[in-house]
């Protein structure tokens, strides 16, 4: 199901939703095991095709656990790996904890931004949840992985990556892009083959 639901970051933001049969069946599977509302808000979150949860169905998982919107909308905030608005295709987060801030992940930071040719500014003391028009990546920042050994650190697709520099990151983004490349090239050569037959 889609539906229009507001413009950010230069392009119409669009619902996807996960059905409500593969919901339930999330809800099944963790239904009375500890950290059941955490495991059930993960595993929705990946069934949505941009890694986020849409209101709707945060209000349709507290209906069928029978726990009020408001407290479930309070875990969704309170940890950094729920999202309630859309990502791109492929996340990068940056750390800007300490160690990885005075590695120059900020540097890192900047240089990504400029890379994937986003315009918006950017601000120091402000969480930062951007994503490119073609909703091909979104740049997020976090306060600390942890990682403070392998600094500067990034993930990328939930993938930490240490020690990064630029040269690295930009292989990673082109290798991205020449996959995606070739997976819609492949889709348009089934599409083809398809409309042959």
């Amino acid at each position: 199901m889609e539906a229009k639901i507001e413009k950010k970051n230069k392009f119409e933001l669009i619902e996807f939703e996960v059905e409500q049969g593969e919901v339930d069946k999330v809800i099944a599977k963790y239904r009375n095991k500890p950290g059941e509302l955490l495991l059930i808000l993960e595993e929705v979150q990946k069934l949505n095709r941009y890694h986020y949860l849409p209101m709707n169905t945060i209000q349709y998982i507290g209906e069928k656990l029978n726990i009020h919107t408001a407290k479930i909308f309070s875990v969704v905030t309170f940890f950094s790996f729920f999202n309630l608005i859309p990502e791109g295709e492929h996340c990068i987060t940056i750390c800007r904890g300490t160690a990885c801030h005075t590695k120059r992940s900020r540097f890192l930071l900047e240089f990504l931004i400029d890379y994937l040719n986003i315009e918006e500014e950017i601000n120091e003391n402000e969480k930062i949840f951007i994503t490119t028009p073609d909703r091909m990546f979104t740049v997020r920042t976090i306060a600390c992985f942890g990682q403070c050994a392998l600094s500067p650190v990034m993930e990328l697709d939930g993938e930490i990556h240490a020690h990064m520099n630029t040269e690295k990151l930009k292989n990673l983004i082109e290798k991205i892009r020449k996959e995606e490349k070739e997976k819609k090239k492949k889709k348009k050569e089934m599409n083809s083959n398809d409309r042959k037959e």
